[in-house]
C-alpha cells in the first residue's frame, strides 16, 4: 500500500470512497498519481451505497503541482490529455467529491482539487496556479476556475500566478470552509448532511446541478488544450521557461 502513490479505502459502512495523495511531500501529480487517481474513480463509479469522496494528502502539502519534466515538449501532449480526462471523470462522477487540503496546493495540485464538489482547507494553505511564472499557463484551471471564483477572480490567479492563503481563498469562494483539521471538518459535514441522504437520490441531484456546467468545461477544455499543444508549446519562451526552471537559472524572455 505505501508503495502506491495513492491511498484507496472504503469507510462509513462502504458510504465514502478515501482517496489520499501518498507521495509526500510534494505529492507531484505525474503520471503515476493520475493514473492512479483515474483507476480509483473509475473502480468505484458503480457503488451503489457511496455516498461522497474524500480526497486529502499525506504529509505537509496537499501537492506543488504537475511534474514539470512531463511538461516538455516530448511529453505534454501525453501527459495534458491524461490529466484532462482525469479531470472530466472526476467531474462526471456521480457523488460530491470533498476534498482536504494542507499546504500548499499549486497548479495541477489545485487543478484536480477544484474539479471535486467542495474544498477544506486550513486558514495557512496556500492556493495557486503559479504556471505563468515558467511561461505556459494552466489548462484545466483556464476552465475550472471561472467557474467556481468567476472570471475576475480566475484572471487574478492565472495571470499573476500568485498564491492565495486560506481566508483570501475563502472570500473569493476557492474553498468553502476553513479549518485547523481539514479532513475532520469534510467528514464532519459529510455525516451530518451528506450519510443521511438516499445515495440513489443524492446523485439525480449532483448530476442536476452539474449538467451544463459540466458541458461547458468539456467543451472548452478541449479547445483550451488544443491552444496549448499547437500555439503555446510552439513558442520560444514557454519551452525556455520549463527548461530555465529544471536548470534552476533565469529564463530569457524573447517575448515569442
Amino acid at each position: 500500500m505505501s508503495d502506491s502513490p495513492l491511498k484507496v479505502w472504503l469507510e462509513r459502512d462502504e458510504t465514502l470512497l478515501r482517496l489520499r495523495l501518498n507521495r509526500p511531500k510534494a505529492n507531484i501529480v505525474d503520471a503515476a498519481m493520475i493514473g492512479a487517481l483515474q483507476t480509483a474513480f473509475e473502480q468505484y463509479v458503480g457503488q451503489a451505497s457511496l455516498r461522497a469522496v474524500l480526497l486529502d494528502a499525506e504529509g505537509p502539502h496537499f501537492s506543488f503541482g504537475a511534474s514539470v519534466e512531463e511538461h516538455l515538449p516530448g511529453s505534454c501532449a501525453t501527459m495534458l490529455r491524461s490529466l484532462h480526462q482525469l479531470i472530466e471523470t472526476m467531474l462526471d462522477f456521480p457523488v460530491p467529491i470533498l476534498v482536504a487540503i494542507q499546504g500548499q496546493c499549486l497548479g495541477g495540485g489545485l487543478e484536480v482539487a477544484a474539479a471535486g464538489s467542495m474544498l477544506f482547507a486550513t486558514p495557512d494553505s496556500r492556493l495557486g496556479q503559479p504556471e505563468i511564472q515558467l511561461a505556459v499557463f494552466a489548462p484545466a484551471a483556464s476552465c475550472l476556475l471561472p467557474e467556481r471564483i468567476g472570471q475576475s477572480n480566475a484572471e487574478d490567479l492565472l495571470f499573476s500566478g500568485r498564491s492565495v492563503k486560506g481566508d483570501e481563498a475563502l472570500t473569493m469562494g476557492l474553498v468553502n470552509r476553513l479549518a485547523e483539521n481539514p479532513e475532520e471538518a469534510a467528514i464532519a459535514y459529510f455525516e451530518k448532511f451528506l450519510a443521511p441522504h438516499s445515495a440513489s437520490s443524492l446523485r439525480f441531484a449532483v448530476q442536476a446541478v452539474r449538467t451544463d456546467v459540466v458541458a461547458r468545461i468539456k467543451a472548452k477544455l478541449a479547445s483550451v488544450e488544443a491552444l496549448y499543444l499547437d500555439s503555446l508549446m510552439a513558442s520560444h519562451d514557454a519551452v525556455e521557461g520549463l527548461n530555465a526552471f529544471l536548470e534552476k537559472r533565469p529564463a530569457k524572455w524573447e517575448d515569442r
